[in-house]
């Protein structure tokens, strides 16, 4: 709730000062989770794209730092001397399901070094004709072969 409420200011005053593109500051651990909440509770192959455009399409939303990870931005941060804002500032807390996958994550970084980057990579190399999604590949055009004498 929180984040789409901000969202919605984000936009409506995009708006209203003419702009037609908003910058999010989502990064690659929160493209990860957002991955993992769609995969684990709504059955969806779906994460954050670097660019898209909003429902009603007149605003253009950026991802600059989608492909950065948080540990790295937070070292920049502290290296910059730059304020770090804590999580849940909307007063309803962090999402805790949210903050699963953020655990999951930082837990795969300390036993598993390289695997949340190679998931990221997957969503970058889709094989669309080896899922099973009839809207992205059109399996009734596969023929049977060639027929044998």
């Amino acid at each position: 709730l929180c984040s789409r409420l901000r969202r919605g200011f984000l936009y409506s005053f995009a708006r209203e000062i003419g702009a037609n593109k908003v910058a999010l500051g989502h990064h690659k651990d929160d493209c990860l989770s957002t991955f993992f909440l769609n995969l684990f509770y709504s059955g969806m192959m779906k994460a954050m794209p670097p660019i898209l455009r909003n429902d009603k399409d007149d605003l253009t939303v950026i991802r600059p730092l989608i492909y950065c990870r948080e540990r790295d931005l937070i070292a920049l941060s502290k290296v910059k001397n730059y304020p770090l804002l804590p999580k849940g500032l909307c007063g309803w807390g962090e999402d805790q399901t949210r903050a699963s996958m953020n655990r999951m994550i930082k837990q795969w970084d300390k036993e598993y070094p390289k695997r949340a980057d190679i998931v990221f990579k997957s969503l970058k190399n889709v094989a669309p004709s080896h899922l099973l999604d009839r809207e992205l590949f059109d399996f009734t055009k596969i023929s049977n072969g060639p027929k044998v004498k």
